[in-house]
């Protein structure tokens, strides 16, 4: 940080352990200053909090081992009898402050799924609505804001995967569905011949939100309907629906992930510990304030130039 005055640091630590992904380790270290991971009380989003004072240096170093594994869910097989925790199920359907269920998001999921019998079925309407009626936006910044209620508002359905992939969510909480947003970054390439939809190495900017939808009998589906869209602006110039490459695309993405991904949590309106200038919309990418002349200042974490902060991944096989 370019930063005189006192300056807090937070950066996002995964805390997702399920049967696609473990973390194995998280270590840090400080040129100076103090930091400790703690957790979101209501989300558990891991956050490392770094402090320093003005004779600190701003600096700080994460390392973190995760394992993971491709996942996908068979929604032709027989229904099992899991079943969701109810509080999980309560904060898999409440509304956000980006993430409204009433009023117009209401209104366009009961459009989207009228005549849809089951939730599978209402799931695949929406999942195909968010693919044949949303674009791509390149000039969005980072990877949106997830404002959904402006987006149908206005009928610009242009954003990247925290707008698409958190209208599909909205809209499927908003007719009873439970779903959630799961924020991460790409971590190596695609083994799937989709230049677009890995990176390795520096991964600075390759921060990515993917979706959830619970389906009684089959549990938590991963779902990436703005990853379709990112194969139809991005992949050998663009390419229309009907491409036999983006055909392939749309039905992987409903029901699997490819994890050359890694997952850091499921949280939205986080309150980071100290911040004094309120809560964010979701937590992916790093975050730093810092104070001078006593006032407080958040600095852009979409400008990793200036913020001058680096993300590298190596994969290990074996």
């Amino acid at each position: 940080l370019n930063s005189t005055g006192p300056a807090s640091v937070w950066l996002p630590i995964p805390t997702v352990n399920t049967d696609y992904q473990k973390v194995m380790e998280t270590t840090f270290k400080t040129a100076g200053g103090k930091a400790q991971i703690v957790q979101d009380a209501k989300y558990g989003a891991g956050i490392l909090v770094a402090e320093f004072s003005g004779s600190d240096k701003p600096v700080v170093e994460v390392t973190t081992r995760v394992m993971t594994r491709d996942r996908s869910v068979d929604l032709t097989a027989a229904p099992n009898k899991e079943q969701l925790d109810p509080a999980e199920r309560a904060l898999a359907l409440a509304p956000t402050d980006l993430l409204p269920t009433d009023g117009i998001v209401l209104k366009t999921a009961q459009e989207i799924t009228k005549g849809a019998k089951t939730d599978v079925a209402k799931a695949q309407a929406l999942y195909d609505w968010i693919v044949e009626n949303t674009r791509r936006d390149a000039k969005v910044r980072g990877c949106g804001v997830g404002d959904i209620k402006s987006m149908l508002e206005s009928n610009n359905l242009g954003g990247k995967c925290g707008d698409l992939n958190a209208l599909y969510v909205g809209l499927a909480r908003s007719v009873g569905i439970p779903a959630r947003d799961v924020y991460g970054v790409r971590v190596a390439d695609s083994r799937l011949g989709y230049k677009s939809l890995g990176k390795s190495g520096d991964i600075t900017k390759a921060q990515h939100c993917r979706a959830e939808v619970y389906l009684a009998g089959y549990g938590w589906v991963p779902v990436d309907p703005a990853d379709v869209r990112k194969v139809v602006l991005e992949e050998g110039g663009g390419l229309p629906l009907s491409d036999v490459k983006v055909v392939a695309a749309r039905k992987r993405l409903f029901g699997s992930w490819e994890m050359n991904w890694m997952a850091f949590n499921y949280a939205h309106d986080v309150q980071l510990p100290g911040d004094k200038k309120g809560a964010i919309g979701f937590f992916m990418y790093p975050n730093a304030m810092i104070i001078e002349d006593g006032k407080a200042a958040r600095v852009d974490s979409l400008d990793p130039d200036n913020f001058k902060y680096k993300i590298t991944s190596l994969e290990i096989t074996g």
